[in-house]
């Protein structure tokens, strides 16, 4: 019987067409860039616009970090692999990569996607209570027990995951190191201890959805008490892109984590899983600055500013390189 300490590497889920392999490289690269400039432009746009240093753009910051750190820790690996015509990943490598992912993910859309709920029912349903309740001082603390969790979560995870004894193999059939696929490849029955912190996992992302909903419908009732048909468009246009976002995560990360096994296929847990861990990071930019004129006009203006930074930098070379002629 071989155990964990044998094992100096995992075999991550291959595509065995040459043609398919590019396809994979070229659409990853592809969200990669997408996500990339989505989340980079939110990030730089709420740093350097003073008119969004406000708690509601506050936490999307966070959510853009957290985005970029999650689909940056599975793509790129992934991606390598395809190009590469390879399939390892090292013991160690795998392990950093599903602390990381854990971290991201559930410091994501655990905590902050149910701060960013209660930030938006405060402001809706309490508003002359929002400076007191979400000042400075609480998004900071909010926002850091928000990073916490995530950290505490994935050591818990990662810890309990690999100190499993291992005699199945060393294939995961995922593109990334996956929990359920590496339980698979457990042979003790000490496996049923991370089940159990699955379940428990996915009851407390439960337990957060029920919150955002309950959040929502308050939000609704108000909603729909304001006379105004504008009010309710814009309070409507905030609300729904976040209630989709959860929606997806906890419906496609539910089904991974607790699906029965019959219902298992590499096809249908690679869709899954991409719908989880890589759609979110690059759907979230285009959900939350789609119809929010504010972020629009911060986009617009800092992607302005750099292109005539860059066309007077063009033309000042231009000159001088004329003037030393």
């Amino acid at each position: 019987m071989s155990n964990i300490s044998s094992i100096t590497h995992f075999l991550l889920l291959p595509f065995a067409d040459t043609k398919l392999q590019l396809w994979h490289f070229w659409l990853f690269l592809g969200i990669s860039l997408a996500a990339l400039m989505g989340n980079g432009l939110i990030i730089i746009s709420t740093a350097c616009d003073q008119h969004l240093h406000t708690p509601r753009y506050f936490f999307l910051l966070n959510l853009s970090l957290l985005d970029l750190g999650c689909i940056s820790t599975t793509v790129p690996k992934s991606m390598a692999n395809s190009l590469r015509d390879t399939k390892d990943i090292s013991y160690t490598g795998c392990a950093a990569q599903l602390f990381f992912f854990l971290f991201f993910i559930s410091a994501e859309e655990y905590s902050l996607l149910t701060i960013m709920s209660y930030d938006r029912y405060v402001a809706i349903c309490k508003p002359l209570h929002y400076g007191s309740l979400l000042g400075s001082r609480a998004c900071v603390h909010m926002a850091a027990a928000a990073w916490g969790t995530g950290f505490l979560y994935a050591l818990l995870h990662t810890a309990n995951t690999f100190s499993l004894p291992l005699c199945g193999g060393n294939a995961v059939e995922q593109f990334f190191c996956e929990i359920p696929h590496i339980l698979k490849l457990s042979c003790s029955h000490s496996y049923l201890r991370e089940v159990g912190l699955l379940v428990l996992s996915c009851l407390l992302a439960l337990g957060c959805f029920v919150f955002i909903v309950g959040s929502y419908v308050q939000i609704f009732r108000v909603v729909l008490s304001v006379p105004s048909e504008q009010g309710r468009h814009k309070a409507f246009s905030m609300c729904l892109p976040h209630l989709a976002v959860v929606s997806l995560f906890v419906s496609t990360g539910t089904f991974v984590y607790l699906k029965p096994s019959s219902f298992s296929s590499p096809s249908l847990d690679l869709v899954v899983s991409v719908l989880y861990s890589v759609v979110p990071p690059v759907v979230n930019p285009l959900i939350y600055s789609l119809r929010n004129q504010e972020l629009k006009d911060a986009v617009r203006k800092l992607v302005t500013g750099c292109v005539s930074a860059a066309i007077h930098c063009l033309l000042s070379s231009a000159k001088g390189s004329q003037c030393r002629s």
